[in-house]
């Protein structure tokens, strides 16, 4: 897994704090419920991007995951506090995100990637290349950072 340069993308993150539901008998996050945290940034980084999943829907596009890859460093607890960053790192053509998870005090827990294509919302073919929407706004974003 790469290590993406997150100071030079898009990126969005949230605090969470770990629940009940989410630990083990091991009294560790269970490791399917990662999935989750990322999803919660991924949804900010696109509502960010004025791109929410019912924004895609009204574009004509949903955009599956159709790969992933967690790296888990370490383990996270019951209650504890935690930051989840997201990056956009890939968009032309496929959507990749990174993920971090650090403790509050900044120590690494968790990288992770994913990556989603664009599937046309009616015919539910595979587009080849990301659509014109999800560039522009990209594009918005990153003319704005400069």
């Amino acid at each position: 897994m790469t290590k993406t340069d997150f100071s030079k993308g898009i990126t969005a993150s949230v605090t969470l704090r770990v629940p009940f539901h989410d630990v083990d008998p091991a009294d560790v996050v269970w490791h399917g419920r990662y999935f989750k945290y990322f999803e919660e940034v991924r949804r900010t980084l696109l509502e960010d991007l004025d791109y929410s999943y019912a924004s895609m829907m009204e574009s004509g596009y949903v955009w599956p995951v159709v790969d992933t890859s967690v790296r888990f460093v370490r383990p996270l607890a019951l209650d504890q506090t935690f930051v989840v960053t997201a990056c956009i790192v890939e968009w032309e053509l496929r959507l990749v995100i990174d993920y971090r998870i650090h403790s509050e005090d900044g120590v690494l827990h968790t990288r992770a990637r994913t990556v989603q294509v664009p599937v046309d919302a009616t015919t539910r073919e595979l587009l080849i290349g990301s659509p014109a929407v999800l560039i522009e706004r990209i594009e918005r974003r990153l003319a704005c950072s400069n």
